[in-house]
């Protein structure tokens, strides 16, 4: 069989098991960053004419996002001061229909756009596709790799670093966001220092989780999904797949069942609440203070401030206890269907530079891959009034600072549903824990088998 039709038949498979899985169960990851959907165009006015000159070729670009971000803003900005380029805007939520799309388009050859932001949780599905993609490299891209981390960089490269599938974005290194309020009631400090030295270890959280239950009758943490996130991304390299050879580590690697048993204990002690990701009793749950702690990446506060308006100061920032994870992040890619890739890579290295990775930040909380800006005032001293005038950009810092990056594969999102599902079962079904394990394991062996 050749490379090109393997190729297709492969993307295809994999797209049918994202399907399958994403109508199965409750993925944290489906849905990573938002629930912000819809068709949006950044327009632009008549290109100018000048006397003696041809007016610039008119050009339109197609841009895929995903999630909570501020990028048509940016659109609409570039667009001002390049007049003849319009770039429409496509955005959701929904991670695991967003890249299925795209798996679609590949495969027939036909309805791909010029601009498809890549989640890194989807990157070994694509970072062999080359021929389905620009080579930024040859755009212009190694000019600028040096701006970047150096580890975030290299996740969309080729193992020599020939090709360059993406241009780097957000990342997200995970930290605690809790309502002080709700910690004061408790009798637990609301100062980002003391409540984190509070709950330092995953043994001093689950403490203070069931007192503040205790005390209060509310659950401390919002849902199992966040929970299981938090201790699941503090893995060593690898989480269910090994980097040798791809085969299904899930059931040996010690920080998955650490990750499972922590929240399967949150669930039985009841200081986890019964909610589900991105679910509207969630968001309003936020604001309602339904529960004191969400556990999220530094992408997450922007989905605090829209979905708690009305708690504006009642939040602040502390660390995770034994370590940060990273979940989440992107990269700007070009589908080779498009027929402009220097406008396309034009725009995307301005959207990208570090001017509009700060803005990113300041509005949405998209935490920045260029380095740089750790140390620039502009981003240190960024107080975030919502947080309680709170440094924001510090707390990231430490939180990024404190990641291990870690290896997903291309089953990875599938994958994750099976545990995810399992710990449903185990909140709302009263099921054996034991059980739900064995057949997430049972469940994700056979995925591995077949593919």
């Amino acid at each position: 069989m050749n490379k090109v039709k393997h190729l297709a038949l492969s993307l295809v498979a994999i797209m049918l098991v994202g399907s399958l899985a994403a109508c199965g169960g409750n993925n944290a990851e489906n849905n990573a960053s938002s629930q912000n959907t819809g068709n949006n165009a950044a327009s632009t006015s008549e290109p100018t004419k000048d006397e003696g000159t041809e007016p610039a070729e008119k050009i339109e670009l197609s841009f895929w996002t995903l999630g909570n971000v501020n990028y048509e803003d940016l659109a609409k900005e570039y667009t001002k001061e390049h007049p003849n380029v319009t770039i429409k805007v496509q955005n959701t939520g929904d991670q695991t229909a967003h890249h299925n799309n795209l798996t679609t388009a590949l495969s027939a050859g036909s309805g791909a756009p010029d601009i498809f932001q890549l989640e890194i949780g989807f990157m070994e599905r694509f970072i062999n596709a080359q021929d389905k993609f620009y080579n930024l490299n040859d755009l212009g891209a190694k000019d600028i790799q040096a701006n970047y981390l150096d580890w975030k960089w290299k996740q969309a490269s080729s193992v020599d670093g020939s090709f360059q599938l993406g241009l780097p974005t957000d990342i997200g290194p995970t930290v605690v966001y809790y309502r002080t309020d709700l910690a004061e009631a408790a009798g637990l400090p609301s100062d980002p220092e003391g409540f984190g030295g509070a709950i330092d270890t995953w043994d001093k959280f689950a403490a203070v989780a069931k007192a503040f239950k205790e005390k209060t009758g509310k659950p401390f943490v919002d849902l199992t999904d966040l929970t299981f996130n938090a201790l699941r991304d503090q893995s060593a390299d690898e989480i269910y797949f090994s980097k040798a050879d791809g085969s299904f580590i899930g059931d040996t690697n010690p920080q998955v069942r650490k990750a499972y048993d922590f929240t399967v204990k949150g669930i039985q002690e009841g200081w986890i609440s019964n909610l589900m990701l991105w679910s509207p009793e969630w968001g309003q749950g936020m604001n309602d203070g339904s529960f004191a702690v969400v556990m999220g990446p530094a992408w997450m506060a922007g989905n605090v401030k829209s979905n708690a308006p009305d708690t504006t100061g009642k939040w602040k920032i502390a660390q995770l206890p034994e370590g940060a994870g990273n979940w989440g992040g992107s990269f700007l890619t070009l589908p080779k269907e498009g027929k402009h890739s220097k406008e396309a890579y034009d725009f995307i290295a301005w959207m990208d530079n570090k001017d509009n990775q700060l803005e990113s930040f300041k509005t949405k909380g998209l935490m920045p891959s260029i380095p740089a800006l750790y140390e620039d005032p502009a981003f240190v001293d960024f107080k975030d009034e919502f947080f309680g005038g709170q440094q924001t950009a510090v707390e990231f810092g430490k939180a990024a600072n404190r990641v291990k990056p870690v290896y997903y594969g291309p089953l990875h999102d599938q994958t994750d549903t099976f545990f995810k599902n399992a710990l449903k079962n185990v909140l709302e079904k009263k099921a054996d824990p034991s059980k739900e394990w064995d057949e997430a394991v049972k469940q994700a062996k056979k995925l591995a088998e077949r593919s």
